[in-house]
């Protein structure tokens, strides 16, 4: 069985057994197609020393690591389907390691700039621009509010239930990732945006009965989360910050950011935003080491 003739039945395989989307199978097309046009005496064949020439020289190409890194789980995939199969007897990739991804510190903003771009919303929320919508308004300050005060990620953002804006409670739980359950806090400003927002949502017949906080015709049922990105961009231009600086992700960043440059713990914010593991929030350990170089510059007797 050829090279080709092999890989076509490991996409079999990933198509029938694992239910994989077209996208991945055409993702894993490219990449095995890719080494076995590279790898002389045909890809199902290579060996070890094969396999890494390859991955040094799509490396010497100035492919990302991340891209090395997938071309690698490819090809780790197709030959663990071989060996499953019995058509190879061992695994070329099992002894390589995988490229260093490097973590890149999150976008973030400063606290003036996420300052500026709340009282722009509740600016156009109170009086909207010229020829704009005064429900999009209300929504769009009501979610910029309560992005900044909980950190929630974008999905639970526009997810959340309309029972969140029927209490007047200082926190409310929130069903993230992995179906699990953490308590938030909610601002007093961020309740009251949610407030006016949900006055507003009850007078369109639409919406009225809909179980979501943010309504939408999508098939979701809820505001998709492009059209939010998309809206914040929007009002960060109106605000006179760059659009290409902004994101909900930036906010939410910022959520955590701000919250440990004033004196927040780190497994406090971990918490907050949802972290299963502390070495996911450790990319702001940054945020951290600046905070205690200000700590000794200001209160060390000998700083001067």
């Amino acid at each position: 069985m050829s090279s080709a003739a092999r890989i076509e039945a490991f996409l079999e395989m990933m198509s029938a057994e694992r239910g994989a989307a077209e996208n991945t199978l055409a993702s894993y097309r490219r990449d095995l197609d890719d080494a076995a046009s590279a790898i002389k005496g045909g890809l199902a064949n290579a060996a070890p020393g094969d396999i890494r020439s390859y991955l040094d020289g799509i490396a010497a190409q100035g492919f990302a690591p991340t891209s090395q890194a997938r071309k690698l789980s490819a090809l780790r995939q197709f030959f663990k389907f071989l060996y499953a199969e019995g058509l190879r007897q061992d695994d070329p990739t099992g002894t390589l390691d995988s490229p260093k991804k490097g973590r890149p510190l999150p976008k973030t903003m400063g606290e003036a700039e996420a300052g500026r771009l709340l009282d722009r919303a509740a600016a156009e929320a109170a009086e909207p621009p010229p020829g704009s919508d005064r429900l999009a308004a209300l929504r769009l300050h009501a979610l910029v509010e309560v992005l900044y005060a909980t950190g929630l990620r974008v999905s639970e953002l526009v997810g959340l239930p309309v029972t969140v804006a029927q209490r007047d409670d200082r926190f409310f739980m929130v069903r993230g990732k992995g179906n699990k359950e953490r308590m938030v806090p909610l601002s007093a400003k961020a309740r009251a945006a949610m407030t006016a927002w949900l006055a507003a949502r009850a007078k369109v017949p639409a919406y009225a009965e809909s179980p979501f906080l943010f309504p939408s015709s999508s098939d979701s049922g809820h505001l998709p989360r492009q059209v939010f990105a998309r809206d914040l961009k929007g009002l960060a231009a109106r605000a006179g910050i760059a659009a290409s600086k902004i994101s909900p992700h930036v906010l939410r960043h910022a959520f955590a950011s701000h919250l440990l440059q004033n004196g927040a713990d780190l497994r406090a914010v971990q918490q907050l935003l949802g972290h299963a593991d502390i070495s996911t929030t450790q990319i702001y350990t940054h945020v951290l080491e600046e905070r205690l170089v200000r700590l000794v510059n200001d209160h060390h007797p000998l700083a001067d």
